[in-house]
């Protein structure tokens, strides 16, 4: 089910991609920026999800906070000439990092178990 769920939002922003308009470059920044957020909320409700402590509400509230905020310190850095924004960056980024390093080492131990039983039946 998920990997058809995949698919078809693949392929559904395949198709709006082509067919919508491009961004203006004044507000790629933004878009960027609040896309990393969203990528960190996404890495972290599966490593919720892997750690059994998953909660709808606080990851579509951390969604869209993350967003906003990393947006709204964006505009702010834009309109005191500093990059604040880079700041969300490297804390969205790392923890993105994070996130994928406890997700990369689920799965590593949960193959190597289903190996070493295996190897214990042969």
């Amino acid at each position: 089910m998920i990997y058809l769920t995949i698919i078809i939002c693949s392929v559904l922003g395949v198709i709006l991609g082509i067919n919508l308009p491009t961004i203006s470059y004044s507000y790629s920044g933004y878009l960027a920026i609040a896309i990393i957020a969203a990528l960190d909320s996404v890495f972290g409700g599966i490593t919720s999800v892997l750690k059994k402590n998953f909660d709808i509400k606080i990851f579509v509230s951390g969604f869209f906070g993350n967003a906003i905020l990393a947006m709204l310190l964006t505009y702010l850095g834009e309109k005191l000439n500093v990059d604040i924004y880079l700041a969300a960056v490297i804390v969205f980024v790392g923890r993105m990092f994070t996130n994928l390093s406890i997700i990369r080492r689920y799965y590593i131990e949960k193959i190597a178990k289903k190996y070493e039983k295996k190897a214990k039946a042969d």
